[in-house]
Order: C-alpha cells, then structure tokens, then sequence
C-alpha cells in the first residue's frame, strides 16, 4: 500500500439524508473541498492536493485521472501524481474561483476569460469534449494565469453550453459599467439553481 493509498483509506464519513460528513481522517490531511462526488484534501507539508470519491463515484475517480493523463503537460491544468480505485492526487492550484471573484470583488478580466477559452483548445486538441465548465472549477491563480480542475467530463459525447453561456454573460452583463464587482453569494447561489433548472432566459 502506498502513501497516498494509505491516506485514502484514512478517510471516514457518514451519510445523513442528502449530506456526507467527515467523521475521520490522517491528521495530515486538511479538508479544502467537498462535493457531491468527493473531499479534496491538502496533504500537509506538500503541494498536492488527495482527492477522495465516495463509494458510488469511484468509476469517476478513474475517469478524472486518465483525463488528467491525457492533458499532462499543459499549463492550464494540474499534474496527476498517482490515482487508485478510489482517490487520485494532483497539484494544489492556489487562487480564487470566477465564483470566489465575483462574490470577493475580484475583478475578471476579457484576457482571463481568452485564456480558459485558449485551455478548453487544448483539451480539444488532445481529443477531449471539455465540459461542466462553470465558475467553481476555473481559478485565477496569484500570478494571474487561469487553471481549470474537476475534469472528470472532458470525455462526455454531448455538447455542454455551460463555458458559452458564461462567456456570454461576461460580455452582455459583466463588462457593463453599472454591473456590480461584487455580488452577495446568495445571489449568485440562486443564480446557479435557476441556470441548472433551465428557468433562465437565454442571453445568446
């Protein structure tokens, strides 16, 4: 059993109706995430960051790490350091999300958002379909450069919307002047759940 592996099955949690609570874990792990497929955990003492999928997402842990696999190399996205059935570890990306820069007043700049349309290019170019692209899994990094995470749908067949409906938005709402740099996290929140419904108006 390897290191990682070892830190992996450290990892315990129970189910309470719709939510999944740490109950334990290797004190060398710092929780820094939670979804709803997995915790992500800064390893102490490191820069990487050990991702652990709850028992019915473990095919998506194995699907994540061969996309990691297939972008290594490129600038815009982690490296992968190791993956098993359950788990894989990548690079600790440090930075703001388009969500946290909006609900901080950080302010999104067009080369930001021609950088992730340049790092979605390469995906394709490595035969990738990126999806699922939204403001949670884009960071700005502190030398202002773009990195994308959560990949585990870069292979799905059926076109996603998501990055052009953003993109979008950026330039129709964002770019206005009277448009607000900083947004109550409340409402972006209910922006999202209206989006994922499909009760929004199209804006393209």
């Amino acid at each position: 059993m390897n290191q990682y592996e070892y830190l992996a099955n450290s990892v315990v949690y129970l189910v309470r109706g719709s939510k999944t609570v740490l109950v334990h874990k290797d004190p060398r792990l710092k929780l820094i995430g939670e979804g709803r497929s997995a915790f992500a955990f800064l390893i102490s003492g490191t820069d990487l960051v050990l991702k652990v999928f709850f028992p019915e997402f473990h095919r998506v842990a194995a699907e994540e790490a061969a996309v990691y696999e297939q972008l290594a190399g490129s600038r815009f996205f982690p490296n992968l350091h190791g993956s098993g059935s359950n788990y894989l570890v990548i690079d600790y990306v440090r930075g703001l999300t388009l969500y946290q820069c909006l609900v901080n007043g950080r302010t999104i700049s067009p080369d930001h958002i021609e950088e992730v349309d340049h790092a979605l290019k390469v995906a394709r170019e490595n035969g990738l379909n990126p999806s699922d692209i939204h403001l949670r899994n884009i960071i700005i990094t502190p030398d202002n450069n773009i990195k994308l995470i959560d990949v585990a749908r870069f292979r799905q067949s059926k076109d996603c919307s998501q990055w052009k409906d953003l993109k979008t938005a950026f330039y129709k709402f964002y770019m206005h002047e009277r448009f607000p740099r900083k947004l109550p996290q409340r409402a972006m929140d209910l922006i999202a759940f209206f989006y994922k419904k499909g009760l929004l108006p199209s804006i393209n």
